[in-house]
């Protein structure tokens, strides 16, 4: 498993100058689109040793094309991912090729979504968990069962069941072999998009809770994904919010959930249900209209259209620093915290 005597704290992934552009092909008729979707934009980030970092926004906002970007499931437009790995040297994922990607693959893993669509119905459990270490050359023989058991027993399933196929499992049995899956290879940076979305409630809480105490037992770096923000709250040391392909706000969880300092943090913040009458307002909602399609073209500040605070150079210029907000300094700004 990954060296916990590596210093946490340092830099395991930076993220310098990232954009994802999409172009379009064949539209309505066999007419062809040529417009280009930014679903990430300029991003600089940094992912710090041993910390959970969270990516929050709505849907649409490019946060899962940037964890995709991370796992090189896609190749950047522009913009380097500077990998550190555990003996120091660093390596530019975006710039390597499938074959260089290869033995970085076991120590940058997934855990999906959804654990019925991306377990194969057809495997057994060994034989889902058991695949990476068979593909990556990392084991043979006898050693693949034995590392397969301790990967289920770490995730809270009994070994002996590892024969069974994934029909005879609960949602969050699913999901623990999938996250068993991502953990046989000992990998250092888990990218985890929207990793309990799909479960119900009751069973959230386990599976934050069990990635927790994986990430203290392991030394793991998560990159959580959600636009669940009590989830962000509960599991994530910073948080990274995205708008329309960029960053517009970052900060460690705390003093981003008590003092936002870009009004769409403040919006999303607002969205969180108040479980005590007296501190719901009317206006607990996200701000009026949709989020724009990443095709258009931007002058001013993206979020200006829907912001209660804009102004004219809103419209004209766009900031060009995190919280990219004209009068981050300035505005005073409701957390989830605030006193009503």
């Amino acid at each position: 498993m990954p060296d916990k005597t590596e210093a946490p704290g340092g830099e395991i992934l930076r993220v310098e100058g990232l954009s994802m552009r999409f172009t379009g092909g064949a539209g309505l008729f066999g007419r062809r689109n040529r417009s280009t979707v930014r679903a990430v934009d300029d991003v600089d980030l940094v992912v710090r040793r041993g910390e959970t970092l969270g990516l929050v926004g709505e849907s649409g906002c490019g946060k899962t094309t940037l964890g995709r970007c991370i796992l090189r499931a896609h190749k950047p437009t522009a913009g380097r991912l500077v990998y550190r790995r555990a003996d120091g040297t660093e390596v530019d994922l975006a710039a390597l090729s499938r074959a260089e990607l290869r033995p970085l693959r076991t120590e940058i893993r997934t855990v999906f979504q959804d654990p019925n669509s991306s377990l194969n119905p057809r495997m057994t459990v060994q034989q889902i968990v058991a695949e990476p270490l068979i593909v990556n050359n990392l084991a043979s023989g006898s050693e693949v069962k034995d590392r397969v058991g301790e990967a289920l027993r770490r995730c809270g399933l009994r070994p002996e069941l590892m024969r069974r196929y994934p029909h005879a499992f609960s949602g969050g049995e699913r999901q623990r072999i999938g996250i068993a899956r991502a953990l046989v290879t000992e990998p250092r940076l888990v990218v985890a998009d929207e990793a309990v979305s799909a479960l119900d409630v009751s069973v959230r809480s386990q599976i934050l809770n069990l990635m927790e105490d994986l990430q203290d037992e392991l030394g793991l770096t998560y990159v959580f994904i959600s636009h669940d923000l009590s989830v962000i709250q509960h599991l994530c040391d910073r948080v990274a919010v995205m708008y329309l392909g960029r960053i517009v706000e970052e900060a460690e969880t705390e003093d981003l959930f008590e003092r936002p300092r870009h009004p769409y943090t403040e919006a999303l913040l607002r969205s969180v249900p108040r479980p005590d009458p007296r501190l719901r307002r009317r206006d607990d909602v996200l701000p009026a209209g949709e989020i724009a399609s990443p095709d258009q073209t931007f002058t001013g500040c993206r979020f200006q259209p829907r912001c209660r605070y804009a102004v004219d150079l809103c419209a004209q210029v766009e900031p060009t620093t995190v919280p990219r907000c004209h009068f981050a300094d300035e505005l005073e700004l409701d957390g989830v915290y605030t006193a009503i």
